[in-house]
């Protein structure tokens, strides 16, 4: 059965690593801290606070797949049983190849003060344009 979360990662793997080539081809990117000052470069000693984050448009493809569960009924809003809610046998549901057109990728507005980012100065160094987040290998 294929995933298809997996499939989107593997487009932004992609999508990345093509970034990353061009960084390694002359493109200056490098690694840097947000805080609460703005966008603090490993090779800058001072925080630039008039950062800019890239802010991605993608075409997402889902592929069919299916999902094999138990629908318990019953149940609240948040998804609680109700008292005497009944669990049903294994039900498969499936779900149609899709694409959704746009899909945004902008994390801006999820970036924190210690957050570790990729970024590419512009501007003779004065801003700089943060590419995506960067996190360990673990997760």
């Amino acid at each position: 059965m294929s995933d298809p979360f997996k499939k989107l990662v593997s487009a932004l793997e992609s999508r990345m690593a093509g970034l990353a080539s061009k960084a390694v081809s002359g493109l200056p990117a490098e690694l840097g801290t947000i805080t609460g000052g703005g966008l603090k470069l490993d090779s800058f000693n001072h925080a630039i606070p008039d950062y800019l984050v890239a802010d991605w448009l993608a075409k997402l493809h889902v592929p069919k797949f299916s999902l094999t569960g138990t629908m318990t009924t019953p149940v609240q809003a948040d998804g609680t049983p109700l008292p005497g809610a009944s669990v049903s046998q294994p039900i498969r549901f499936d779900f149609d190849k899709t694409e959704v057109e746009e899909v945004r990728l902008n994390w801006q507005e999820g970036l924190r003060a210690g957050d570790r980012v990729l970024a590419v100065p512009v501007n003779n160094g004065s801003q700089a344009v943060v590419v995506c987040k960067v996190v360990g290998a673990g997760g």
